[in-house]
């Protein structure tokens, strides 16, 4: 029994449950988007990005990247410390850094212009077979405010994991605590996950039907809104054409697609994007370009 404990294998994170299948759908674009990414070391890279939009405010980004010196893997090395500021003078700051070979914490940082906006420090613990994550965000020993939410996943067989969430949230005069249960199986090739709690549920299917496509549907039901919604997308991965195109259809007949072509040899990345509402009759596209 003891051996075949040891066998399984670490489940990942509770956030990661859902994501391969997410990862698959088009991200809504609108306007323009040109950034430029320049490292200036091994360790360090900067990056401008201007946005350019008519439905909301233009803006310009500055972030700067830097990854430290202690190596974890091939493609993983530590600190890691990334900042994104506007030109409106709001920050957005994150630190992640390896402690210990199982343990990782990660400190995020939010401004809005002058003030504080958010605050929130995690620790991630990977043993042999389990994953266990607490947060805390905006603690106010004074006012006695605050949220924590922690995550276990566990491996109950080599290709099954159960899990749950619990969020506890605290201010004057009220104050609250929601769980979540999650359970995920994984095929060969496919994955299907499911997250219940009392709003609702969340269930997502991933298939990889080959080296170039990957297919995923998901489905969200709320018993506080009375509504469920479906949603189906696509990726489609063309390595010696170096394009990736992704595409989307939900319930509500939103119609989503997006295509990221690099043109080689020159180190630039084109992005096109458009989504389309059947029912409300409203069209939106945008253009990117990545330089670097």
């Amino acid at each position: 029994a003891a051996a075949a404990a040891a066998a399984l294998p670490n489940p990942g994170t509770f956030e990661e449950c859902h994501r391969k299948c997410k990862e698959l759908f088009p991200i809504q674009m609108e306007g323009v988007k040109l950034i430029v990414n320049k490292g200036l070391s091994n360790h360090f890279q900067v990056n401008h990005t201007v946005s350019l939009s008519t439905s909301a405010e233009s803006s310009y980004h500055f972030g700067a990247t830097y990854v430290g010196t202690k190596q974890i893997s091939p493609t993983e090395a530590f600190p890691v410390m990334v900042g994104d500021m506007d030109n409106t003078g709001s920050l957005n700051a994150q630190i992640i850094h390896q402690i210990t070979s199982r343990i990782r914490s990660k400190m995020v940082l939010q401004t809005q212009q002058t003030k504080f906006v958010n605050w929130q420090v995690d620790s991630e613990y990977r043993g042999e077979d389990y994953t266990a994550t607490v947060t805390l965000g905006n603690p106010d020993v004074l006012l006695g405010s605050g949220i924590i939410v922690a995550h276990f996943l566990q491996s109950i067989t080599p290709r099954l994991a159960l899990g749950g969430e619990l969020v506890y949230h605290r201010r004057p005069g009220e104050e609250g605590a929601v769980m979540s249960v999650v359970g995920r199986y994984s095929g060969s090739n496919w994955t299907g996950t499911l997250t219940l709690n009392p709003a609702g549920g969340h269930a997502t299917y991933y298939h990889k039907a080959n080296e170039q496509l990957q297919v995923g549907v998901e489905l969200e039901a709320s018993l506080r809104m009375q509504d469920t919604s479906v949603t189906f997308g696509y990726q489609l991965d063309l390595p010696k054409a170096n394009l990736l195109f992704k595409g989307s259809l939900d319930s509500n007949w939103v119609v989503g697609a997006s295509l990221e072509k690099k043109l080689v040899p020159l180190p630039l990345t084109l992005a096109l994007g458009a989504f389309i509402n059947h029912q409300k009759s409203k069209f939106q596209c945008g253009f990117g370009l990545t330089i670097g």
